[in-house]
């Protein structure tokens, strides 16, 4: 099996710490995040509860009332990326 590189960037502090949990069970942060990845790959999720503290739900809640109240609840992908796109842009101000 051929190998590859997998680049990701994260916290420098984040960093540090993986590194010394690693060290700690006898493991690169390589052979970790092997692990994790064959983990994804077998069970086809990722072996952990993720959970949120429902500030992004909420979030969602007003941005979707918003919509609704502003008429644009069924725009496309497409419209939405112009209309960012035309934001960045600033067309319309």
């Amino acid at each position: 099996m051929s190998q590859t590189t997998y680049s990701i960037r994260m916290d420098s502090d984040l960093k540090k710490d993986f590194d010394s949990i690693c060290e700690d069970f006898g493991m690169s942060p390589t052979t970790a995040i092997n692990v994790f990845a064959k983990a994804v790959v077998r069970e086809r999720r990722i072996p952990f509860e993720i959970r949120s503290d429902n500030k992004g739900v909420e979030a969602l809640r007003i941005l979707r009332a918003t919509a609704k109240k502003n008429g644009i609840q069924d725009m496309s992908l497409d419209e939405i990326n112009e209309e960012i796109r035309k934001t960045r842009e600033g067309i319309g101000d």
